[in-house]
């Protein structure tokens, strides 16, 4: 009888571990509904929703969860992206350097204390970036100086959508 109640705890244990999306397949992007129209290729940062939107077109987008500005260092604009970086290192700018003296000149990229994560894609016009993050519990909360943060897994999925160029609307 033991021998059966184990095998079917077992069994079940298996099967509902199976039943639940990895932690992987809850960070990728869901297709949503967009009622807005932007042309299929364009990414949308929607800052109070901390939801990042690429546009597929058919009033689809593929709606991603993000880290975004924290009070007073939000930003609203136009920009496209102007580079593409796998493993990037990371500089701290001026405002960061200000508020932490103390961090590296540079931070060499795959760093587990290299805040840009497995990816980023920078943004014309300033010192933002989407971009990965080694700080996954930052996402979804409003954190930043003013770049945009994704999980890993969605950066990397995003960055096999995008290129150089890719119109960016933050709003």
């Amino acid at each position: 009888m033991k021998g059966k109640a184990l095998f079917a705890a077992t069994l079940a244990a298996v099967v509902f571990s199976f039943a639940l999306p990895s932690k992987s397949a809850r960070a990728l992007g869901a297709v949503v509904m967009m009622n807005e129209t932007f042309l299929p290729g364009t990414i949308v940062v929607r800052t109070n929703e901390r939801r990042l939107y690429y546009v597929i077109g058919g009033g689809q987008a593929i709606a991603y969860p993000v880290g975004v500005g924290r009070a007073g260092k939000q930003w609203a604009g136009e920009s496209y992206i102007d580079g593409m970086y796998v493993r990037p290192a990371w500089s701290p700018p001026a405002l960061v350097r200000q508020d932490h003296p103390n961090l590296p000149d540079m931070v060499p990229g795959g760093s587990p204390h290299n805040p840009m994560g497995v990816a980023a894609m920078s943004l014309a016009g300033g010192e933002y970036a989407i971009h990965g993050t080694n700080q996954p519990g930052s996402i979804g909360h409003f954190v930043s100086y003013g770049c945009i943060r994704m999980f890993n897994e969605d950066i990397t999925n995003l960055f096999g959508r995008v290129s150089i160029g890719t119109r960016v609307v933050v709003q």
